[in-house]
């Protein structure tokens, strides 16, 4: 099968002749149809994770989210069947049986198992997963849609449950880029009222168009005055990976609003322990989502209350859309079809 594996950090990928994977009794076989390219593969491709780098095999096959028709099976995955379409997401397996599983966060679990990081993604004709881990894609929904929901939407889906967003709630979203339109969508599906605040001006047009409510420029000097005279957030999601959105973001916020950590600086956040305890706000954080979780933003994309924006590319464009994810010029989200 042809596949882009990384061979050393910050090396280019390399497209190559790779043998089909072979599923073991608990697995079925995925003839991958589309993948999508989340920025967390460029940083592992570039070893920027240390708490990652130790851990990751090489060669590797990226990629962890995945959509694709089920080809072959092991002989345990009984609920499963040929034909079927499902996807893979950057949880490939949790234990189910410790503490922080049994709570209901196994995307938290301390013996996961990631999708394109300690075992071969979705860059490649073909993936093996664990059925018990596999998600079905449901049938209106095409599967080149779908896949960036296996991460960028299930994080930010998460992301806007657990800040308990109500309806009529305020909610800011900072940065509309990949996570930050799928992010808008989905809390206007929780009955939010949504800004976006971005840097460029496309991007707000891009956020009126899908139905914000009002927005804010946050290069403008006087941006957490516009905020807070709109109506201070009762949530505010950072989807940028910008240090200063952040800072925005605390800002404007509302007293006992919460900050939804979603985006990832590479500067370690900092917030005045004063200013905490006087607004007494509240700073979740959301590590991708639960077998539930996707299953739920699925069944919102499928009845069209989320579409993610996409550009599908062929696999043997991955390192130029790579250095396209370095410059910043990737609107929306980028998935490989197959």
């Amino acid at each position: 099968m042809k596949a882009a594996i990384l061979h050393e950090f910050k090396e280019p990928l390399v497209l190559e002749d790779a043998p089909v994977p072979e599923p073991g009794p608990d697995e079925v076989l995925i003839k991958v149809e589309a993948c999508g390219v989340c920025h967390s593969d460029l940083h592992l491709a570039e070893g920027d994770w240390s708490q990652l780098r130790g851990i990751m095999k090489r060669p590797l096959i990226l990629g962890h989210e995945v959509v694709g028709s089920i080809v072959g099976k092991g002989g345990s995955a009984s609920e499963l069947q040929i034909g079927d379409r499902v996807g893979v997401a950057w949880i490939h397996w949790s234990c189910d049986q410790c503490d922080i599983c049994k709570e209901g966060m196994e995307n938290l679990c301390p013996s996961q198992v990631i999708t394109g990081a300690t075992v071969d993604g979705g860059y490649a004709e073909f993936i093996k997963a664990k059925a018990s881990h596999v998600v079905k894609v449901p049938q209106g929904l095409r599967s080149d849609e779908a896949a960036p929901l296996f991460c960028a939407g299930v994080t930010v889906y998460r992301a806007i449950k657990k800040a308990g967003i109500t309806p009529g709630d305020r909610v800011a979203i900072f940065g509309v880029g990949g996570l930050g339109h799928l992010a808008l969508q989905i809390a206007q599906s929780f009955g939010a009222e949504v800004m976006a605040v971005d840097v460029a001006e496309e991007k707000l047009e891009f956020a009126r168009a899908l139905g914000a409510d009002t927005t804010v420029n946050a290069a403008a000097p006087d941006a957490v005055k516009q905020i807070r005279r709109m109506g201070r957030p009762h949530t505010a999601i950072v989807a940028s990976a910008s240090k200063a959105a952040y800072d925005t973001a605390f800002a404007a916020l509302r007293p006992g609003g919460t900050l939804a950590v979603v985006g990832l600086p590479a500067e370690p956040l900092s917030f005045a322990a004063i200013a905490l305890v006087a607004a007494e706000a509240r700073i979740i954080a959301s590590a991708v989502g639960t077998r539930a979780d996707l299953r739920e933003v699925l069944d919102l994309a499928a009845a069209g209350k989320v579409r993610c924006k996409i550009e599908t590319r062929p696999l043997n464009q991955i390192n130029e859309i790579f250095q396209e994810m370095r410059d910043g010029r990737i609107n929306g989200r980028i998935v490989l079809t197959l």
